[in-house]
């Protein structure tokens, strides 16, 4: 029945100054609804970001109404710190993981690399992949080490 997410939706100060942020990340501006809306494609055709101008974006950050993860390939994620940086984005600290690289956590046979940043509202944003856990490893670890773990397997 589901397959996949189509849309998702984050509150902005400045709808003009967020579809720049956001067509800087590379997502593909398609249209706005009565200059209160506008919508981009993450993947053209098949999924968007809604972002909506309100007076309501000081509401306390929780990630399941102000979160947004991005699926990258591994080789992006592994040069997403320098991107970030090179377009004037700090990454963030997240579960005590300095935002030097991304980091690793694993679970039941599955394991996903990510990093996290937040864009000018302070929404959460994260560039996450599936990375293979060959080992069944449980846990958090920077990428390296995740990669040095399983590199003899």
């Amino acid at each position: 029945m589901i397959k996949g997410l189509y849309e998702a939706h984050l509150p902005v100060r400045s709808l003009e100054h967020s579809v720049t942020f956001y067509k800087g990340l590379g997502l593909t501006y398609s249209h706005s609804v009565e200059d209160r809306l506008a919508f981009l494609w993450i993947e053209e055709g098949k999924s968007w970001l809604g972002l909506w101008d309100s007076e309501n974006v000081e509401l306390p950050y929780h990630p399941s109404t102000r979160h947004i993860a991005f699926e990258v390939t591994l080789p992006d994620l592994k040069k997403a710190v320098e991107w970030l940086l090179g377009l004037g984005h700090e990454p963030r600290e997240v579960f005590g993981f300095e935002p030097v690289e991304p980091f690793v956590i694993a679970g039941e046979a599955s394991a996903h690399a990510k990093i996290h940043f937040n864009d000018p509202d302070g929404n959460s944003l994260e560039l996450i992949c599936r990375v293979p856990n060959p080992l069944q490893l449980e846990g958090m670890m920077y990428l390296s080490e995740w990669e040095q773990v399983n590199s003899g397997v």
